[in-house]
């Protein structure tokens, strides 16, 4: 059973993997009423702030968003929009939001890059604890109010990604996603053509569809059930419905087809998705990850390139060069260019940002490249260095092995 949570749990951070899913929602209001609640389609700053977002300027959104707050202070939305982007300038920075760990179950097992600063705990559970309290005042007036039902689940799937992408607190992140989906759904009921409620909705339906019969036993006995194809409708619906969360809904749906290896509708979404957001970084390089896990070897390995001539001329205001590089010197490797990957692979260590975990895993392919090339002196070398860092992890392990015998490549 707790291995069964602890997948619940897990599937369950793709509530809103690198976005803010369920923070945005259609502006509702009657027919020449002024809107109840502060969106971007209705305040200039919302929108500013939110286009900032996408594009990874953080600490911009947050200035933004932080205006929104002090000017509509008992606005739920409003402190979703500041919760998300302080929540993920924080996962950005611990490492949480690389894509390529959400291809597999792997992100349940990867640990953080960095450690959570305590300040910004902190204020990310103020600020939910704040979001769901605004919701429940209205709520409190009228239990049926849609767009309070749908605020507070949004601050409920926030807090699951926090708990289990930044705390790997399965359990929590369990409950805070079950109460999520049960507030989306009911939205639905009261609300069918609330397309943005069905995000949520749709991304549990796929996620709880995709887990082993015996897990899936599990979640019906927590009353949460799922069916894979269903979950991508409601997600493809919401995507094509032009509506606040339809950039979740294409994140989340590209990520999901690159797990069921449907690769050109993913390449589809994410390229529109690039070139809506050019200056996210980590939409191009989703991109080019869908270009290498789809068999397109020579466009992933340009893909990668023109990441770092991006990152060479300033154009993204968060890079991921080391990132970049390291997948740049797998896709190169793909393509048979030995030479060529040994020497992106060596290059990791240079960029600023490279996590330890990133340098050891580089540093180990180098030397398996060298190897491939007959350079047993350089692979030795590289499987040195490796071993030296002192750090007893799995790439130092296949270190060793490479030490007593070379690595022969499949």
């Amino acid at each position: 059973m707790r291995r069964s949570v602890r997948l619940l749990g897990g599937f369950a951070l793709f509530l809103a993997m690198f976005s803010v899913s369920a923070a945005w929602a259609a502006e509702r209001s009657a027919s020449g009423a002024a809107p109840r609640f502060v969106h971007p389609n209705n305040n200039p700053v919302a929108k500013r702030a939110s286009d900032d977002f996408y594009n990874q300027d953080y600490d911009r959104a947050i200035r933004g968003f932080e205006s929104l707050v002090k000017e509509h202070p008992d606005d739920p939305f409003a402190t979703n929009y500041l919760l998300s982007a302080v929540l993920f300038k924080e996962m950005y920075r611990i490492g949480a939001l690389e894509t390529e760990s959400y291809a597999n179950d792997s992100f349940m097992d990867r640990k953080a890059s960095r450690p959570l600063d305590p300040a910004a705990r902190a204020r990310i559970l103020e600020l939910d604890r704040r979001a769901e309290t605004q919701a429940n005042r209205l709520l409190a007036q009228n239990p049926d109010d849609v767009d309070a039902l749908y605020a507070r689940g949004a601050a409920r799937a926030l807090l699951c990604v926090y708990m289990g992408m930044g705390e790997k607190a399965w359990l929590s992140g369990l409950r805070a996603a079950i109460a999520a989906r049960r507030d989306h759904e009911r939205v639905l009921e009261l609300d069918p053509d609330y397309v943005d409620a069905k995000m949520v909705v749709g991304v549990h339906n796929y996620v709880i569809g995709s887990l082993s019969w015996p897990v899936r036993v599990s979640a019906s006995i927590v009353g949460i059930g799922g069916n894979k194809q269903k979950g991508l409708n409601m997600l493809r619906q919401v995507a094509n419905a032009g509506s606040l969360a339809s950039p979740d809904a294409k994140i989340a749906l590209a990520l999901f087809l690159r797990r069921e290896q449907a690769y050109d509708e993913a390449l589809r979404l994410v390229q529109g998705m690039s070139a809506t957001y050019p200056r996210s970084c980590l939409i191009a390089l989703e991109y080019a990850h869908l270009l290498a896990a789809a068999g397109h070897g020579p466009e992933s390995v340009a893909a990668y390139r023109q990441i770092l001539t991006n990152y060479k001329d300033k154009k993204y205001p968060l890079p991921e060069p080391a990132i970049a590089a390291f997948f740049l010197g797998n896709a190169l490797r793909g393509q048979n260019r030995f030479e060529e990957a040994a020497e992106t692979f060596d290059s990791v260590g240079t960029y600023p940002g490279a996590s330890r975990e990133l340098i050891e895993r580089a540093m180990l392919a180098a030397g398996e490249m060298y190897d491939t090339l007959q350079k047993r002196d350089l692979a030795i070398n590289r499987y040195q260095a490796l071993l030296l860092a002192g750090n007893n992890t799995g790439p130092s392990e296949i270190a060793r092995q490479h030490m007593r015998q070379p690595y022969q490549p499949r």
